[in-house]
């Protein structure tokens, strides 16, 4: 038997584990490189996630360089890029709408406590257990909602305030649709297609950022009537904030635990599955809850300086592996690469057009949308289809965290109404027929006495079918001395089925039959034990196989039937 790993290795970071290998000077110029080129990429996109969300560009730079430094730091994976995503931002659009920005600084501090407590119990290795169309509904629904949200600057609209659902958002917009400005629609359109150009002829160019600066450049000099960072925002800061704790009381504590166990669900999600994908792309094994115990320690310590929620981001990791990084030391210099964009570039940013942000961010709902895959579970069965559905319409139209509990509630149903078709539940006597039967099963056939009647379960026995088993004795018209269960091929027994069997029992008992079960496997037979099935009476009696039980029904007597009132 192997031995227990032990904790501290378990939850050891892998930055610790890059550097007991050996690092010098060639892997520091690889990691150097990849760095610089993600936080090229993160750049622009950490400044439009946080205008996307309702707040100012300096956020999404404060949370790409904390929580970003400290995800590839502590983290369980060797290429996890961090920092905001667009998952973020119909979340933290809702809750700056609703409790300010530090009730969102409030809920990141507790959905940064939730992930720690998440890793140290062991909760990663939980999370690939996701149904996959209710991730892809669910991001795609976040694709649209991002989308929507861009609407507004890529047309250039003017409209002071937007709400924040989704159908009064598009009245509002659709109201003012015939003042918009050309000028940032046309903009919005040329960051998009330089973005896509460069993807499909150059696709190591800086797509994003070359669209940002271009359009800056163009602003500038043509002095063209868009809002950029400057008129609306008034630049960014060059330096990092002070850390600092908000106003914390038990009342607005309360009122945050869904918007904090909403950021905890996404951040863990989404940081394990950008590690499933590193690890698919170099070969690799992440370690989900050192995974979870980073993003949760990010995650504290990016509201603690006023910064956004972050988590694992897909598109960066992958950026990042692609440009040769070799350990989490390159996810730390995108991290130091930013903050130093942050102290020479301050005051230029104030150039940045809105529209060019808008742009991006489309593009980044577009890739989000994963329409293929959503196109291809469309074909899937009718219960993923539902799944898929259901989560994709309640995220975009009602709200994120309805949309994952009913997804999820869903799901469940849809995996137990599997289940319990391909549990069988078969009288033994009918099983096949003497034509395709084999030898072994028309010997026992002929060796089961009159008076008895087999059945043959297959397949876990859980609450699903529990039904099916307690009608079993209503088959029989005639009086019978036994019923004989095989439950050899049955390899679970929740608390339902054990119910069940005791059901069974005691209508047989009521009938005056025996009840014989054979073959239980470990797992069943230690949940009826601990449930007390075997001390249920008279009349029950669990034997090692079908052939011993064969052996006692010819020596049980007919029990004198017990009259039992119905429950």
């Amino acid at each position: 038997m192997n031995p227990r790993p032990d904790r501290q290795a378990v939850f050891a970071p892998k930055l610790l584990t890059a550097l007991r290998e050996g690092y010098g000077m060639t892997a520091f110029r690889q990691d150097a490189l990849a760095g610089m080129t993600v936080a090229i990429v993160a750049l622009p996109l950490a400044m439009a996630l946080a205008i996307a969300s309702g707040t100012t560009p300096d956020k999404g730079l404060v949370t790409a360089v904390v929580a970003g430094f400290l995800i590839s730091a502590l983290g369980g994976s060797r290429f996890q890029i961090g920092g905001p995503t667009g998952a973020f931002i119909p979340v933290v659009y809702a809750v700056i709408s609703q409790h300010g920005f530090d009730g969102l600084v409030i809920a990141t501090l507790m959905a940064g406590v939730l992930l720690v407590l998440a890793g140290v119990l062991r909760v990663g290795a939980l999370m690939r257990f996701m149904p996959q169309p209710l991730i892809t509904g669910f991001t795609s629904g976040i694709a649209v909602i991002i989308a929507a949200s861009q609407l507004k600057d890529a047309l250039g609209l003017p409209v002071d305030k937007v709400p924040a659902d989704f159908i009064p958002k598009v009245r509002v917009l659709a109201e003012h649709l015939g003042e918009f400005n050309p000028w940032a629609l046309a903009m919005t359109a040329g960051s998009v297609a330089l973005i896509v150009a460069l993807r499909r002829w150059v696709p190591r160019a800086p797509g994003f950022l070359l669209a940002v600066v271009l359009s800056a450049l163009a602003v500038r000099l043509a002095d063209l009537p868009v809002d950029t960072l400057a008129s609306r925002f008034g630049g960014i800061p060059s330096t990092l904030p002070m850390p600092q704790l908000p106003a914390i009381s038990f009342e607005r504590v309360a009122t945050l635990i869904p918007s904090a166990l909403t950021i905890a669900f996404l951040a863990g999600i989404e940081s394990l599955l950008s590690a499933v994908v590193a690890d698919g792309m170099t070969g690799g094994k992440h370690r989900p809850n050192t995974e979870l115990v980073a993003q949760g320690i990010a995650n504290t310590a990016s509201a603690l300086v006023g910064g956004l929620p972050a988590t694992g981001a897909i598109a960066r990791t992958a950026t990042n592996i692609r440009s040769g990084a070799r350990t989490p030391v390159a996810g730390m210099l995108h991290a130091a690469f930013i903050l130093a964009f942050m102290w020479l570039l301050a005051p230029l940013a104030g150039y940045v057009p809105l529209p060019a942000l808008a742009g991006v961010l489309l593009v980044v709902a577009w890739n989000m949308s994963d329409h293929a895959h959503f196109r291809h579970t469309l074909r899937a069965p009718r219960g993923d289809r539902a799944v898929l559905l259901a989560t994709f319409a309640l995220t975009v139209l009602v709200d994120l965290t309805f949309a994952i509990e009913v997804g999820l509630v869903i799901a469940a149903f849809v995996f137990m109404a599997r289940m319990a078709e391909v549990v069988d539940v078969q009288s033994g006597l009918k099983l096949i027929d003497d034509a395709d039967a084999a030898p072994e099963d028309l010997s026992q056939r002929a060796r089961v006495p009159d008076g008895v009647q087999v059945y043959r379960i297959s397949g876990p026995l859980f609450f699903g079918v529990s039904g099916r088993l307690e009608s079993l004795i209503d088959e029989s018209h005639k009086p019978l001395r036994a019923y004989i269960l095989r439950m050899g091929q049955v390899p679970l027994v929740d608390a339902s089925g054990a119910h069940a069997l005791r059901t069974l029992y005691e209508r047989c008992r009521a009938r005056g039959a025996h009840l014989v079960i054979s073959g239980l496997q470990p797992q069943p037979r230690r949940t009826l034990a601990r449930m007390h099935l075997p001390d249920a009476g008279d009349g029950l009696h669990l034997v090692r196989d079908f052939d011993a039980a064969l052996a006692l029904v010819e020596t049980l007597p007919m029990p004198d039937p017990v009259t039992r009132t119905s429950r």
